[in-house]
């Protein structure tokens, strides 16, 4: 933290950090390519970093304020006399609409369910490095060449030009020859699978060297590790083979095995192609003696668009990676936007060097510009010289921003908006986006980077960040944003923020301008966002496996530019010397957390054996039907009520209808009526397509102020009684939750106790219908039971379970409740059956193995799921199967569901906020169906 200012979990005089990063258009894109250009024959002369500068005169832009000067975002503005900058605009006359973006790897085909695919092992056979053995069994675009003499100008499409993102036109620094081209760079990154090799089963490279870091890996995706602590089940496959030519022969076996093929395999055609099944039924056979022609490919996941706004520059690799670097190393389009120049006390210097160093806030703002542009130009380049091209354009705002455009790497931008940071964690700071949101100042000023090269000063109402923000959103039309938490909380006892106020007030304005964006902008795609927790991760268990951390901090390392060679050709240094002594930060290279949008219960079948999936896309609940098993799946169709926060549940009531719960934000008159209360939705019908409207159960916080709405999102469950609960973890990190009575009516939010939760908290019902509830602290896992059906929840009660990151799943089966998380430090996933009888109790906790990763995990039947390193979807399918990796890279966490008694279904929405889904039988040897996306791509509403 490069700030001077206290940690707040620690409270040790640290340095401040910030971070973000910003996406140019691609190929395939729906916006426009911003195409730099100068006039011929102008001079230029290089920028720090090896980017072009011309030098013609500035021109002369007005201070937003200014009445009468309103400049429309993203139109030419001349370039002036001094001033390098270029304009963004769209040319008249080039047809709208996204274009086919490059290829990614092909989805793997690991077979239909009953099957084993080509290359699979066995069910029975020996066991496989990464397989898991059971606790129980019961139960983008490319780059065009440069233009000589055109380092920079105007951003534009080309006459003609189909529109939608088309490939960035680079323009050439004069007299340099680029030594690194846009090549591959992979290495170090998970490969996909090949078709019928979706397993992953290759050794991890490298070994640990001095001080803890490890040797480079080999471009080798990862293996698995072999789990321990299995039971005899975990060969169940050959057991069961076994007993069935014991007792009942060998024909009788063999015929028990092929009717089981064809009844799975079938079944699996039916629930993966209810789509394609429905065409075929209405179309004609081909003629006599024409063979029909294979079923086409599933059309391989959009990348779609990765738009990143954070409040300083290295807010991003700290916080966000790492999302980043796997979005990078996919090769997405990923802009980060940095709403402050991140200039703290203007002095870049170690600590205990700060003394003899002169404050020189500019400075300092330009040098940790170029530790963002090296860190970034390495993880997509392996470079950090990696040369880039640096422009003004208008904001819609009324100010202007710097954005650089990675040369090698076009899809890689940057967006400078260079305002004011607040200089302190908590402390209150009139002139900081906290005190702009709570009205103290009316104007919030730039400070610009000393080698920026916008030159003129601008100021910033409160409406006009959100609108510099929306023409962000509206310029790049991402599918996916990511974001800092908007309500981070207090610490209990001192009441100080857990995170610093421009984190999570740069968030806030986030919200508004996403909202904003949604309701005016129409020609869109649909966007999920993704929220981060911030400093708090240095207090909570680490979530990545040493790899992982290795790499997150060797980024760091690049920002905090500890080699001092200056690469950047900048008198400012080419890096954030403040976080140089310790540039892993309060542990938080070895950690990442979502703070929103955990829960694994949003996907959902009905009586029908239909599937619901909701979702929430531009701030609405999005759900996707499917009506029975072969019907045609629908959606998304955006159900009314905007607001909406990342994280839905769903419960099945007693008659059927399925009711849906999350979280709303609302925002009132005043600053102060920021509000966050959980909300519900019930169907009109079992099997409905009509939902009631949102009802709210409001919050257990009674004002921002208190602990800054940091509510959860809500855990819901259904005793053996009927009743409904709902529970939050609340600002005080205590359980609350509300009961609803027979009558409908709701109860009032009583409190349950506990103290240091974390995350969100998860609830099920055990064979006695009894309900259990479940949160993780920072060392363990507490727990809650109800003595009988329909009883109050009993205290608060120690597990005894080791420390376990935060995401918790939690699904009744085996006669209790069984939870799935992952071991810190590892990524491997763990489980453990809980009982209630007298008193809670844990058994057999197991460790299944996995391809590390974070985040939560999802299970169903035999079908375990979750995010690997390197941030596709990875799957465990049963005992001594091994771990597989899809291609698919998503938002959030999983979720998935049992269809009827013998089917399982899997979904995730991908970072181009469209639904994915495959199904498997629910038998030892049944394996995923190819991944089937819903519905046309994600190009508009």
């Amino acid at each position: 933290m490069p700030d001077g200012r206290p940690d707040p979990s620690t409270g040790r005089q640290t340095a401040w950090l910030g971070h973000a990063q910003p996406l140019p258009p691609v190929a395939g894109h729906p916006q426009g390519t911003w195409q730099p250009g100068a006039p011929a024959g102008q001079p230029h002369e290089p920028l720090h970093g090896g980017a072009p500068h011309p030098t013609a005169p500035a021109a002369a832009w007005h201070h937003p304020a200014d009445p009468g000067q309103s400049p429309q975002p993203w139109h030419p503005v001349p370039p002036a006399a001094g001033h390098p900058q270029g304009t963004w605009q769209h040319a008249a006359g080039a047809p709208h609409g996204p274009q086919p973006p490059q290829p990614v790897p092909p989805f793997t085909d690991a077979g239909y369910y009953g099957a084993p695919a080509p290359g699979h092992p066995q069910a029975g056979g020996g066991p496989h490095p990464a397989a898991r053995q059971h606790p129980t069994d019961t139960g983008h675009g490319h780059t065009l060449p440069p233009t000589a003499g055109h380092p920079q100008g105007t951003w534009q499409h080309a006459a003609g030009a189909p529109q939608g993102p088309q490939p960035w036109q680079n323009a050439p620094v004069a007299g340099h020859h680029d030594p690194h081209p846009a090549t591959p760079t992979g290495a170090g990154y998970p490969d996909t699978p090949a078709a019928g090799h979706p397993q992953d089963t290759r050794p991890r490279a490298g070994k640990t060297g001095p001080g803890g870091r490890r040797a480079p890996r080999a471009d080798a995706p990862r293996g698995g590790r072999v789990r321990g602590g299995g039971t005899p089940q975990g060969n169940r496959a050959a057991g069961a083979a076994a007993n069935a030519v014991r007792h009942h022969g060998q024909w009788k076996g063999l015929v028990k095995a092929v009717a089981l093929l064809a009844a799975t395999t079938a079944a699996g055609m039916l629930v993966l192609r209810g789509n394609d099944a429905l065409d075929r039924l209405a179309t004609p056979p081909p003629p006599t003696g024409k063979a029909t022609a294979p079923a086409a490919p599933a059309d391989a996941p959009d990348p779609g668009r990765v738009l990143q706004i954070v409040a300083h520059p290295d807010d991003d690799l700290y916080f966000m990676n790492p999302d980043l670097r796997y979005s990078i190393a996919a090769g997405h389009p990923v802009t980060s936007v940095y709403l402050t120049s991140g200039e703290a006390d203007g002095i870049n210097a170690a600590e205990g060097k700060q003394g003899s160093a002169k404050p020189n806030k500019p400075a300092y703002a330009e040098a940790r510009q170029n530790g963002i542009r090296a860190a970034y130009a390495k993880m997509a380049t392996g470079d950090r010289s990696s040369p880039w091209q640096r422009t003004v354009v208008p904001t819609k705002g009324g100010g202007h921003a710097e954005v650089d455009v990675l040369v090698a790497k076009p899809q890689i931008n940057l967006v400078w908006l260079q305002l004011r940071e607040a200089g302190t964690v908590y402390d209150p700071a009139p002139d900081s986006l906290h005190g702009l949101w709570d009205g103290k100042v009316p104007r919030l000023e730039s400070v610009l980077a000393s080698g920026t090269p916008v030159k003129q000063r601008f100021a910033y109402t409160k409406d006009q960040v959100v609108q510099t923000l929306a023409g962000v959103l509206e310029q790049y039309k991402p599918t996916t944003v990511r974001s800092q938490d908007p309500t981070p909380g207090r610490f209990p006892d001192t009441k100080r923020y857990t995170d610093h106020q421009d984190h999570f007030y740069g968030a806030r304005f986030v919200q508004l301008a996403t909202a904003a964006y949604a309701k005016d902008v129409k020609d869109r795609p649909h966007f999920a966002v993704q929220n981060y927790v911030g400093y708090f991760n240095g207090s909570l268990p680490s979530a990545l496996d040493p790899d992982e951390a290795t790499e997150k901090l060797d980024i760091l390392d690049t920002y905090a530019w500890l080699d001092r060679q200056n690469h950047c050709g900048s008198d400012a240094g080419c890096g954030d010397l403040k976080v140089s002594d310790n540039p892993a930060g309060n542990h938080w290279t070895q950690t990442v957390n979502y703070a929103r949008g955990t829960s694994t219960s949003w996907l959902t079948s009905d009586r029908e054996h239909g599937l619901w999936a909701f979702k929430v896309l531009d701030g609405q609940v999005a759900v996707w039907h499917r009506a029975g098993l072969i019907g045609r799946w629908s959606g998304p169709t955006l159900l009314p009520g905007t607001g909406m926060d990342q994280g839905m549940s769903t419960v099945t009531l007693k008659d059927g209808r399925i009711a849906v719960f999350g979280t709303r934000t609302s925002f009132g008159a005043k600053p102060a009526d920021y509000r966050r209360e959980v909300v519900h939705a019930v169907q009109k019908g079992p099997g409905s397509e009509e939902f009631g409207p949102w009802q709210s159960l409001g919050t257990p916080e009674t004002a921002d102020e208190n602990w800054t709405s940091d509510i959860s999102a809500p855990a819901v469950s259904i005793d053996g009684t009927g009743r409904l609960a709902a529970y939050v973890r609340d600002g005080a990190y205590s359980l609350r939750g509300r009961v609803q009575h027979p009558d409908g009516s709701w109860g009032p939010w009583e409190s349950h106790g506990g103290t240091d939760l974390h995350g969100s908290p998860v609830t099920a019902t055990d064979g006695a219908g009894r309900r259990m509830v479940f949160s993780t602290t920072s060392k363990t896992v507490v727990g809650w039971v109800q003595p009988k059906p329909g009883a109050p929840l009993g205290p608060a009660t120690a597990t005894g379970l080791p420390d376990t990151t935060l995401p918790l799943t939690a699904e009744g089966r085996e006669g209790g409740v069984r939870l799935w998380f992952r071991k810190p430090g590892s990524g491997n996933v763990r489980t453990a059956l809980m009982t209630g009888d007298g008193g809670l109790k844990v058994n057999n906790l197991t460790d299944l193995g996995g391809l590390q990763g974070f985040g939560s995990v999802t299970a169903s039947g035999h079908v375990l799921a979750g995010r690997t390193a390197g941030g596709q979807l990875g799957s465990d399918l049963g005992p001594g199967r091994p771990w597989e990796r899809s291609p698919l890279m998503f938002v959030g966490a999983p979720s998935s569901t049992t269809t009827g008694k013998n089917m399982v279904s899997l979904a995730v929405v991908g970072l181009d906020a469209r639904l994915y889904v495959t199904s498997s039988a629910d038998a030892p040897d049944a394996y995923l169906a190819p991944w089937q996306p819903v519905g046309p791509r994600n190009t508009a509403p």
